[in-house]
């Protein structure tokens, strides 16, 4: 079937043309409770097809088309390699109580990324005109309740928007490379500068920092492919400096009996954290020309490319340093590394530059690529101050989220205590995405009946079902094995605290979202005698968005019958009337 058959009449209109008294050109398609429109964007000539309470299609990207092939591998890798690979193996070492069974975590991250990724791709193909990935993915496969999903993962993507973690790994990095020992507040210091920083360098345009995220993204690649190469050349017994590279091996799984479930999950976790990043071209797919073409080589290959680098980085590490040294190391196994095959000289310090400037790029793409993730849960209008959200002036980048995200940033770099901050943090930031990725991944298999349902055509990629499933599994592993508690006690966790404190904030957190849903879209309605509904804005920029309006209970039936499902007001056909003269309106 060809799919100029479903293209929408209205997949040409302007952005322009798109406010809330435009009248109503798209094709609704009725799949019972569910209405779906049809819409592309200039970005593709394939349409998108939503359920119609989602966010409308900015068919004019304001944020310009910049990302190219490039950029989609650069926004993967400059995320994955950032902070991660650089400061957990240490704490994977630890949970799982050998090398061997360290190194087959992180083929098992892997495989796990691996299947969300394959997930990722064919909702991107579901929707190659919206930026945002999670949240416009979420808001499709779960469509009812009405406006839960967005509001639960908009409120619970504001208040995660923070990067506090890879900021103080950063200000750690700096201090060594300065061989200096700082207290916990100049450390915090240096995270907040450090951030500051980073905003100001994506703040001002959106083409060019794209290019400095690009360059910065080659720097780190070549940072960890030296790494991963001089580990292959100590292993071979090629460094003075290290006397026995190979005594790790030769018996590689000594230790695992010690290894508690505990541990096992809190070391996958951290793999976890180490390998996000491969979803994060995905939010920028309405920036892209062709999306779907480039993301299904531009995300595989920096997924992949990472995933050999990792172990390369992981053989490196344990061929110049002992087992206890990676581990006392916590954060800043690469400079044990430097000092160990470079010496404390000029060389090592040169290296621990890069990888300042490796965490640098992280702080950069988290940026841009959550920004976007951001604004769509601003589109989607649940959330108060649309235009905030929304809003590309003056200088066409999404200024709001920037703000939200260094406001954020700080108060996380200067709330928890020091020395537990980074574990903590990491952890409460896998929690929930590990739900996220299980809802999708179960979301999709609704999608696919949805659009079977409707005569949809199939789409250009569709992972394979045993991926998917393997997804699934993954992840629901990820939500109830941290549950389990270590041998330790309840204080024997990787923090100084009772172990289960980031699973019982992440949970309490996202209870908070679903009452701020229930408040606002069922309490506040009842009492004030009014339904809620959407309505389409063209912002001054071009930037289009829903906005939500109170309808009053006696207007209701008015309103629908003005409206279509997504919110436009209903074309209006004037003809002429040949026998009186007259014109009429249908």
């Amino acid at each position: 079937m060809s799919l100029s058959f479903w293209k929408s009449p209205a997949a040409d209109t302007t952005a322009a043309q798109q406010d809330a008294g435009s009248e109503s050109d798209a094709t609704i398609i009725e799949g019972g409770d569910y209405k779906y429109t049809a819409e592309a964007g200039q970005n593709t000539s394939l349409p998108t097809y939503q359920e119609a309470s989602g966010a409308p299609i900015e068919v004019i990207s304001p944020l310009g088309y910049h990302a190219g092939f490039v950029t989609l591998i650069v926004m993967n890798l400059s995320k994955m390699i950032g902070t991660g690979i650089f400061s957990t193996p240490g704490s994977v070492l630890t949970g799982t109580g050998s090398v061997g069974l360290a190194l087959f975590y992180w083929v098992i991250g892997l495989a796990v990324a691996s299947s969300m990724l394959a997930v990722y791709l064919e909702f991107a193909s579901y929707f190659p005109s919206r930026s945002g990935s999670e949240a416009v993915y979420l808001e499709q496969a779960y469509p009812r309740p009405r406006y839960f999903f967005p509001t639960v993962f908009a409120v619970q993507t504001v208040v995660f928007s923070f990067s506090s973690s890879n900021a103080i790994v950063l200000a750690n990095y700096l201090f060594r490379l300065a061989q200096s020992t700082p207290t916990d507040w100049q450390v915090k210091g240096v995270a907040i500068a450090s951030y500051t920083v980073a905003t100001l360098a994506v703040s001002f345009t959106t083409k060019w920092s794209l290019l400095l995220s690009n360059v910065i993204g080659f720097v780190k690649l070549i940072t960890l492919i030296f790494i991963g190469i001089t580990g292959l050349v100590v292993l071979g017994g090629n460094v003075s400096r290290v006397p026995e590279p190979k005594a790790h091996f030769r018996d590689a799984f000594s230790g695992t009996e010690n290894a508690s479930v505990y541990g096992a999950t809190s070391a996958l976790i951290s793999v976890m954290f180490s390998y996000q990043g491969y979803e994060n071209a995905f939010n920028l797919v309405n920036e892209v020309k062709n999306p779907i073409k480039t993301l299904k080589w531009s995300a595989p290959a920096s997924l992949l490319g990472t995933g050999i680098l990792y172990m390369l980085a992981n053989i490196a590490y344990l061929s110049a340093a002992s087992r206890q040294e990676i581990i006392d190391s916590e954060v800043n196994v690469a400079s044990l590394f430097f000092e160990k095959v470079f010496g404390s000289g000029g060389a090592s310090r040169a290296l621990n530059f890069l990888i300042c400037v490796s965490a640098f790029g992280n702080l950069l793409v988290v940026l841009i690529g959550q920004s976007r993730m951001l604004r769509e849960c601003g589109r989607q209008g649940v959330l108060p101050f649309t235009r905030f959200w929304t809003s590309t002036r003056p200088f066409g980048t999404p200024l709001g989220p920037y703000f939200l995200k260094w406001a954020l940033t700080l108060i996380m770099i200067l709330a928890p205590p020091a020395g537990d901050a980074f574990n903590f943090v990491v952890d409460l930031g896998v929690y929930p995405q590990s739900l996220f990725n299980f809802l999708l991944a179960v979301g999709l298999l609704f999608i696919r009946r949805h659009r079977k349902r409707l005569n949809i055509p199939r789409t250009e990629w569709h992972a394979w079902d045993i991926v998917v499933y393997f997804a699934i599994l993954a992840n629901l592993y990820l939500l109830v094995a941290p549950w389990y508690p270590p041998t330790e006690g309840a204080t024997g966790g990787d923090v100084s605290f009772w172990y289960g404190t980031y699973l019982v904030v992440g949970i309490s957190l996202l209870s908070v979202c679903g009452v701020y849903y229930f408040v606002w879209m069922k309490v506040l309605p009842r009492y004030g005698d009014y339904q809620r509904r959407q309505t389409i804005v063209t912002h001054p920029n071009g930037e289009v968005s829903h906005k939500m309006v109170k309808v009053p209970n006696s207007e209701i039936e008015a309103w629908d019958a003005e409206h279509d499902a997504a919110g436009r007001l209903r074309r209006r056909h004037t003809h002429a009337v040949e026998k009186t003269g007259q014109t009429a309106e249908a």
